[in-house]
């Protein structure tokens, strides 16, 4: 179910990666704050790492964590958000 790695990196105002403390992927991973079942196939296994399974799509998924982060105050308005699915 989980045959996929997403690489999730806060990027700060100066261009600098930081994964993203687990904590707050486990944030998002765990609300059904979207009401949409297609996040159902995540889990957070480490900082800056979410697995995922193939339904879930990246193009939905990036927005919508980057969305959820900023409403929890987690990033600043001058930072952004790296999704990527890493090769295995």
């Amino acid at each position: 179910m989980f045959e996929r790695r997403i690489s999730i990196q806060r990027v700060d105002a100066t261009g600098g990666r930081h994964a993203c403390p687990q904590r707050w992927i486990d944030n998002f991973a765990m609300r059904n704050f979207t009401n949409d079942p297609v996040f159902d196939d995540t889990l957070p296994v480490g900082d800056g790492l979410l697995e995922a399974g193939h339904r879930v799509p990246l193009e939905r998924l990036a927005p919508a964590i980057e969305d959820w982060f900023r409403r929890k105050g987690y990033l600043k308005p001058e930072e952004g958000l790296e999704v990527l699915e890493l090769k295995r």
